[in-house]
């Protein structure tokens, strides 16, 4: 799958398949599925396109405001956690990526965890990605 800024269901599609990818790991785990909260994908898309936009790399934007925070304001009532990347040009690198590095692992391989949006922004070129969950 090629990343593209062009139409949203091409987004769409490449988000899922990082879903898809995640739940790989986590039934090899013996873990359960998480399912996709469009809450969550907002959340996530904003902030792909924010840390794009404002030329940074963090969970807290300069406007202060944290990853629960931002998932409490898209509605979703119990944030959990967060995962950011950039730079992986399809899902299978991005995950790869998430889980070589202990922190970003342990999100997506979290046993409570239940939902899940992920959100993909390219900008000049450049794919930003975040995974918010949910509980």
């Amino acid at each position: 799958m090629t990343l593209s800024a062009g139409r949203d269901s091409v987004r769409v599609q490449i988000e899922n398949k990082v879903v898809s990818l995640v739940n790989v790991e986590r039934a090899r785990r013996g873990l359960g599925r998480l399912r996709i909260d469009e809450r969550l994908r907002r959340s996530a898309r904003g902030h792909s396109e924010d840390m794009a936009e404002r030329d940074y790399f963090a969970h807290q934007g300069p406007r202060g405001l944290s990853p629960f925070e931002r998932m409490l304001a898209a509605g979703v009532e119990e944030p959990a956690g967060e995962n950011i990347a950039c730079g992986q040009d399809t899902p299978a690198q991005v995950v790869h990526a998430w889980m070589q590095s202990v922190p970003h692992r342990r999100n997506i391989l979290h046993k409570d965890f239940g939902t899940i949006g992920v959100g993909l922004y390219v900008h000049a070129g450049i794919p930003w990605w975040t995974q918010n969950f949910g509980y």
